[in-house]
């Protein structure tokens, strides 16, 4: 996969924070507790890791492997892979989510009490900066942008 001149910078950004955080996610799992811990998502699912509970593995599994799609979205958006099904509507809602989750987090707090603060702004920081550049470059490209079910 070579950078092209043509390819859509932001989008590769995008892809790239994707991709991170689901490498990130995938860490929690291989490194356990201290890595829910560190990260802030709540002493529950610590403790919950630290008894060996299937939960939080597969919430932090689901989680992982939906970023990472998300990432291969970004790149084909970039015109780096091929055209993925439903391209323009997936970018949409990929942009939307992570706005949503980036602006969202104060009413999100209320519901998850046992996560740091640290985690709520750090977190959500990220998704800001990720949904922006998923929302500059899904501008950038709209019109060279497919959106078939299948091509």
């Amino acid at each position: 996969m070579k950078l092209s001149y043509s390819a859509n910078k932001c989008l590769v950004l995008a892809a790239i924070g994707s991709g991170l955080a689901a490498l990130l996610h995938l860490a929690c799992i291989a490194i356990g507790p201290e890595a829910y811990r560190f990260l802030g998502a709540g002493e529950q699912m610590a403790e919950m890791a630290q008894r060996g509970d299937w939960y939080p593995g597969i919430v932090t599994l689901v989680i992982s492997l939906v970023l990472f799609v998300w990432s291969l979205y970004a790149l084909s958006g970039a015109k780096l892979i091929r055209p993925l099904p439903l391209l323009k509507t997936v970018l949409c809602l990929i942009a939307l989510i992570y706005m949503a989750r980036g602006l969202g987090f104060v009413v999100l707090v209320d519901y998850f009490p046992e996560n740091s603060l640290n985690f709520w702004l750090i977190s959500s920081g990220i998704c800001l900066v990720i949904g922006s550049l998923y929302t500059v470059g899904l501008l950038q490209s709209w019109s060279k942008l497919s959106n078939k079910l299948c091509h």
